[in-house]
């Protein structure tokens, strides 16, 4: 116990985007013609990219590189219009941040949600300056499940992956703190199943953003 620093997942594990992601790509399908997705359905398309997003969304035989550039670029549009629109913290996060800026842990978002979103949703809802890092999908950056951001936070922070905790709820994010030797906490109350959080290496499971605070105080 007694971790130096939090790497967050943003989407499924700060902030419940669910509905403003499914609205948005739903809209692009609803231009083309193209059969629309429940939001619990969205639920396993989101958490890789907006890439994967565009192509787990799009009918198989409709994926052709030039479709597929067409919707992704029509998504990112339509989603900076609405990005804040029904997007919220979980109950409990703003919390959690209080508590781990008064126990002084050092606070890093990291995402697959392209660096532009991440960073001007946590500004809008937490404040950039409350976090050491705010890192989205970058170009020339490998996405998670590839440790390559979570250990440069890790470097540029001079706190070591061993006493980092990353709090996220899908398995890739359970696969990204394995893979930089960091501690790794599942959030249950985000788009995945506990199951899931387990079998890709959680080695712990929280249902309420307070109960990080047991792995943080020293």
């Amino acid at each position: 116990m007694g971790y130096l620093g939090v790497i967050f997942d943003l989407d499924g594990t700060l902030l419940n985007t669910l509905d403003d992601l499914a609205n948005s790509m739903n809209h692009v399908l609803i231009k083309h013609a193209f059969p629309v997705h429940s939001k619990e359905r969205y639920r396993y398309f989101v958490g890789e990219g907006m890439e994967r997003l565009v192509r787990r969304a799009l009918p198989p035989e409709d994926q052709d590189e030039k479709m597929m550039e067409l919707c992704l670029f029509e998504l990112e549009n339509e989603y900076s219009r609405r990005w804040h629109e029904l997007t919220r913290p979980y109950d409990g996060i703003d919390e959690l941040i209080d508590n781990l800026d008064a126990l002084n842990i050092s606070m890093s978002v990291l995402s697959n949600k392209p660096d532009r979103f991440t960073t001007i949703t946590i500004d809008h809802f937490f404040g950039l300056k409350r976090f050491t890092f705010v890192f989205g999908a970058r170009n020339g950056v490998p996405k998670k499940p590839d440790p390559f951001s979570a250990l440069e936070i890790s470097r540029h922070s001079n706190i070591a992956p061993s006493n980092y905790v990353y709090l996220g709820d899908s398995g890739v994010d359970m696969k990204t703190a394995n893979a930089a030797g960091m501690y790794a906490v599942g959030a249950t109350w985000g788009f995945r199943e506990a199951d899931e959080l387990l079998e890709n290496g959680a080695q712990s499971l929280i249902a309420a953003p307070l109960e990080l605070l047991h792995f943080c105080r020293r």
